[in-house]
């Protein structure tokens, strides 16, 4: 399986074999596309899965330092936390070889109601039942693409 992710639609594509199985709605940051330390853009390019966090943690659990903390995250609550679990990205490119560095994820929501719209802190948030889907499908050094935006990585 490979992982692309699509910030102009917001849209997070599981590809098998070069063919979409599935297309879940995604949110990307609001401050736009970027590699800059401190930031809080999405970067763009090639990565790959370097980490999982988050096995056997409930629907919707909040981790903290990638450990769940037994409390539920609830739409509305204005934190953007990270919950039920975490695809933890490096970069493979010079451009964006510190994603790794800026914790970048792949990571369930407490906003579930925003997905589809830029809104994220930095990292690519999904549905919690999307992302606990998701992990079990993937492994650690699975290839993500992240495109769109105007101009590409670095853009924002």
């Amino acid at each position: 399986m490979q992982i692309r992710i699509d910030v102009t639609t917001q849209t997070l594509e599981w590809v098998v074999g070069g063919e979409v199985v599935r297309c879940s709605a995604i949110s990307t940051s609001r401050y736009g596309l970027g590699t800059e330390e401190g930031s809080q853009r999405t970067p763009t390019g090639e990565f790959v899965i370097a980490e999982k966090h988050g096995e056997g943690a409930g629907l919707g659990e909040i981790l903290v330092s990638r450990v769940a903390t037994g409390r539920v995250g609830e739409e509305g609550d204005e934190r953007d936390h990270v919950q039920t679990r975490i695809l933890w990205l490096s970069g493979v490119g010079e451009e964006n070889a510190n994603t790794y560095g800026r914790y970048i994820y792949i990571h369930g929501t407490n906003a579930e109601s925003k997905l589809g719209t830029a809104a994220s802190c930095g990292c690519v948030r999904m549905g919690n039942e999307e992302v606990r889907d998701l992990f079990e499908r993937v492994e650690v050094g699975t290839r993500v693409e992240i495109v769109g935006g105007e101009g590409g990585a670095g853009a924002g």
